[in-house]
């Protein structure tokens, strides 16, 4: 019998790093390795050191190896996957010149509403890079900076995206993705390649960007001398392009060209996604048309408040987070961290429809309804952007995949299940991030197509399937007019 070989697979994240150590033929997960990071920044700012992403890579990757109790030779590949959006500068040295503004750092709100109305409007920025810019997306920051810290932005000799620093310090290869690329709008899914008038709008030039490669599981080049000994692997294992954490999790559920395509998934983390991956070109303002990491597309709509806003809202009234009762009359938008899906930037939490016989079990479940609901809405948005019909029976009783955190969570699972009125499926693959590094990591050390190879490795997971219930249109119905009828003043936008 040969030997066993495995691959490993990173999910750096907003939190932590996880390395997931994963064997090449069957995708059983023999360890998984933890870091975690540190967030710092206060109101709208969300900053990390880069530096700490790649001692927490270290650090994740030993642990992983350790817990498996497997030979570093026995290791053929590797690959990141890494949170979107977040800027990283570096100087001449490939140094960060500062902390990393992230995915969650609203601060350039005020140069997204700018860059768009420079353009056209929504339209056309949907038309060139199939995504219009808020406050998430890196070339807002990017402009954030240049007005706010032009001495750094100045002394930039290079931008890279988190997981292409990560995949850079691995093979010494400046390169990334185009699901990746596709988050910093200034990369058109429309021709595939950086947009030369929209690098020179934003003052960036290509030869401050890395690489794009074919897909996310193309080898990129190999493990460097340094980076082998600072991870304790071999020199010269396959080092994949990699790409950002929703594309990866696409792979790792087996979504692409070589999988399923069209089937929704909603994740539930530190922000709620909702995502498929298809053939069509999204061309909707109010999705984030990405692409996907094998050559498809893959349309996102994200929220910024999730499990930790509902977490927060739990904690405030002393409750554990699964005490928690339906809302009642009660509708609380949780928009603690400012809003993302719809775009309302500066927005606080809005809590209406109290009463003397509101139960703090109430609020809780309140603040649950608000958050699925906010990402479900889009859900409608994210059909139609695969070219199907909403109101298609067979479209509106496909299953919703749910991942994330909040999967593990009865509370979350219920209220996704009670107001969507769709069947769920909760995959049994843990990890599913990391998991798709790993098939991509696979894939770049010669294991074909990377959706393929997560495929073939789900085939032996063990999903939990729930069916569907009758959906709670009046709680629905509750919510979707006060959000509609929330003015600027009362959400803060």
């Amino acid at each position: 019998m040969p030997p066993r070989t495995v691959v490993i697979g990173v999910d750096s994240s907003t939190q932590s790093t996880k390395a997931a150590v994963t064997d090449t033929e069957t995708g059983e997960l023999l360890a998984v390795g933890r870091a975690p990071h540190v967030v710092t920044g206060e109101g709208g700012a969300r900053e990390t050191d880069p530096e700490v992403w790649w001692l927490a890579l270290c650090d994740a990757v030993a642990a992983g190896l350790k817990e498996s109790g497997l030979s570093p030779s026995s290791v053929v590949g590797i690959a990141v996957a890494g949170q979107q959006h977040g800027l990283v500068t570096l100087d001449r040295a490939g140094r960060p010149l500062r902390p990393a503004l992230l995915w969650n750092d609203t601060r350039s709100a005020p140069q997204a509403a700018a860059l768009v109305a420079e353009l056209g409007g929504p339209e056309a920025w949907t038309a060139r890079t199939g995504t219009v810019p808020v406050a998430s997306m890196t070339a807002t920051k990017w402009r954030w900076l240049r007005e706010n810290d032009p001495s750094n932005a100045e002394a930039t000799a290079s931008v890279r995206l988190p997981h292409d620093f990560l995949t850079e310090r691995l093979a010494g290869v400046a390169a990334t993705d185009p699901g990746d690329a596709s988050g910093t709008c200034w990369y058109s899914t429309a021709t595939g390649a950086y947009d030369p008038d929209l690098l020179e709008r934003l003052g960036l030039s290509v030869s401050m960007l890395p690489e794009v490669a074919a897909t996310g599981g193309t080898r990129i080049g190999s493990l460097t001398e340094s980076a082998a000994e600072a991870l304790g692997l071999p020199a010269g294992i396959a080092v994949a392009a990699g790409t950002g954490d929703n594309m990866s999790a696409a792979v790792g559920l087996g979504l692409g060209g070589a999988g399923l395509l069209d089937h929704p998934v909603l994740s539930l983390g530190t922000s709620g996604t909702v995502f498929a991956a298809s053939r069509t070109r999204p061309a909707s303002t109010a999705l984030s048309g990405f692409a996907g990491a094998d050559g498809t597309y893959l349309p996102l709509a994200c929220t910024l408040n999730c499990t930790l806003a509902v977490d927060k809202v739990a904690s405030l009234l002393g409750l554990h987070r699964d005490d928690a009762t339906p809302g009642g009359e009660a509708v609380l938008l949780p928009y603690l961290d400012g809003e993302r899906t719809p775009d309302l930037p500066t927005s606080s939490g809005l809590l209406t429809g109290l009463r003397h016989d509101t139960t703090p079990q109430q609020l809780l479940g309140a603040a649950y309804e608000g958050a699925a609901f906010t990402v479900l809405r889009a859900l409608d948005e994210l059909l139609l952007a695969c070219g199907l019909d909403p109101a298609d029976p067979e479209v509106a009783g496909r299953p919703l995949q749910l991942i994330g955190g909040g999967a593990q969570g009865r509370t979350w699972v219920e209220t996704v299940r009670r107001l969507s009125g769709r069947p769920l499926i909760v995959p049994g693959s843990g990890e599913l991030v990391a998991l798709g590094a790993a098939a991509l990591a696979a894939s770049a050390a010669g294991g074909g197509d990377p959706v393929a190879v997560a495929a073939r490795w789900n085939e032996k997971s063990e999903d939990a399937e729930l069916p569907a219930v009758e959906r709670d249109t009046e709680t629905w119905e509750r919510i979707g007019s006060v959000l509609d009828r929330a003015s600027e003043p009362l959400l803060g936008g």
